[in-house]
């Protein structure tokens, strides 16, 4: 039995649960500030400053997830897992109690921080407890209880902040965070990730790659508060990317040379691992765009956006089922037919949105939607699977990390790119932006597809190939 292997049905069980609830604290909490903006507002006459709320929090999960995996593969996951989980759970009470706007935001950046820990070792976790033939179906579950997390956060907070206060949406993270840290406390494994000893990068821990992390989190930081906030290139934004351009070179050049890196960038060779990465960087900021444009369509015909979560509801309800049968494809068809499938309906829901455009009636616009959900839902088993498969199982963590971060990513990229064409515009509900708009999701669509072409059926294979051969020539080095 492999170390950190599920020993029974039932461990594994606990494993997976465990995993989902501790993954679904990142999108619960994306999701129910929304709602809670306006009386946190109100309350410390926050103004303008108030979307910083959900900004901060994004942009952490962003940019540290590669190097919280990285940690993992380092250090072991389970003391990470289960820290994270109390840190997460430190930072909300924090964030309940806080006397200011500026103690809230801080709180924010700290759940945001605690969550990126819980996302690459989870994930990480999993690929080195679960076989690869139950592996896909298990990453399927833990997406379908992400997908729940997110589509129920609004409703909830709602209820919430309705009946208690808008400090409530925090201290309800403990009805997720108990249960997961006792299942964890049983179900984490124990053993550490043991670095292969025939390879020659590897080195001891006190040689952690801290200039390496800190580079990607300025670079990763700086980048997407460019794209949150900017859109054109002003003067600050121009030094902003310049900055980030900086760092980002400076970030190869010391990834390349380092022996044991924070982000091995040699991975992106690997062309299932690459793909994946580009698949759901693209197929997120089609999803993302247009979970936005859908709200400006409606509120442009009914004067209200009312509606909007009724509707919008179609695809998030069609994502939940399609995860866990995304997942069950992945075992049986391997990884890349659900993917192609799955990013296939994609695209067929983005054109029929693209041909439709602003003129789409309500029955068309709902079945589009479920496409997507359906689309999105079958193709992240796959995706998320084949990311962590692809390299070798001491990377599992920093693998995890990055796909995690790209899919952010495309979310950041989708909404500065929208609010870019909004400005540029001049009317944001217009039947010209609303079809631009559109037709620019489908083209990302196409792109999701195209490249999930360089994904394979059984990934782990060649890792483990590789493995192997690196273990069989080590000696004569």
């Amino acid at each position: 039995m492999s170390p950190g292997r599920a020993s029974t049905p039932d461990g594994e069980l606990r494993l997976v649960a465990a995993v989902a609830l501790a993954t679904m604290l990142a999108p619960l909490n994306s999701t129910m500030i929304a709602v809670a903006l306006p009386p946190i507002a109100a309350q410390f006459q926050a103004g303008a400053s108030a979307p910083w709320l959900v900004t901060a929090y994004l942009i952490a999960m962003a940019s540290l997830q590669p190097v919280a995996g990285k940690l993992g593969d380092r250090f072991g996951r389970r003391p990470l897992m289960l820290g994270g989980l109390a840190y997460f759970a430190l930072a909300s009470l924090g964030a309940a109690l806080a006397p200011s706007f500026g103690w809230l935001l801080a709180m924010r950046v700290q759940q945001g921080i605690a969550g990126a820990i819980a996302f690459p070792n989870g994930a990480a976790m999993l690929r080195e407890a679960i076989p690869g033939a139950r592996r896909g179906g298990r990453f399927g579950l833990v997406g379908a209880g992400a997908g729940l997390a997110a589509a129920l956060g609004p409703p909830v907070a709602g209820l919430l902040v309705w009946s208690t206060g808008w400090q409530s949406i925090f201290y309800v993270n403990v009805l997720l965070i108990v249960p997961a840290a006792w299942l964890g406390w049983r179900a984490f494994p124990r053993a550490r990730p043991r670095p292969p000893t025939s390879s020659p990068r590897v080195a001891s821990p006190r040689s952690f790659d801290l200039a390496g992390a800190v580079l990607l989190s300025i670079t990763l930081i700086t980048a997407a508060a460019e794209l949150t906030h900017h859109g054109a290139l002003g003067t600050w934004a121009r030094l902003g990317w310049l900055m980030a351009a900086a760092t980002a070179i400076l970030f190869v050049v010391v990834e390349w040379r380092h022996p044991d890196p924070a982000v091995q960038i040699r991975l992106f060779g690997r062309r299932a691992f690459a793909a994946a990465n580009a698949a759901v960087a693209t197929s997120n900021f089609a999803m993302y765009v247009t979970l936005l444009a859908v709200p400006l369509l409606l509120a442009a015909r009914a004067g209200s956006s009312a509606g909007a979560g009724a509707v919008l509801a179609a695809m998030s309800g069609a994502m939940f089922v399609a995860s866990p049968l995304g997942g069950w494809l992945a075992d049986r068809w391997g990884r890349r037919r659900p993917a192609l499938v799955g990013l296939s309906l994609l695209l067929a829901g983005t054109l029929l949105l693209a041909t439709a455009g602003a003129g789409i009636s309500i029955l068309l616009l709902v079945g589009a939607l479920v496409l997507v959900g359906l689309g999105i839902g079958t193709a992240t088993a796959a995706l998320q699977t084949t990311a962590v498969e692809s390299v070798p199982p001491r990377d599992a963590g920093m693998a995890s990390g990055v796909y995690t971060t790209s899919r952010y990513l495309g979310s950041i990229v989708g909404s500065a790119l929208l609010a870019h064409l909004a400005a540029g515009s001049g009317a944001l509900t217009g039947p010209a932006f609303i079809g631009t708009v559109f037709v620019m999701v489908a083209g990302a669509s196409v792109l999701a597809l195209l490249t999930a072409l360089g994904l394979e059926d059984r990934p782990a294979s060649r890792a483990d190939a590789a493995i192997a051969a690196e273990s069989a020539v080590a000696p004569g080095r």
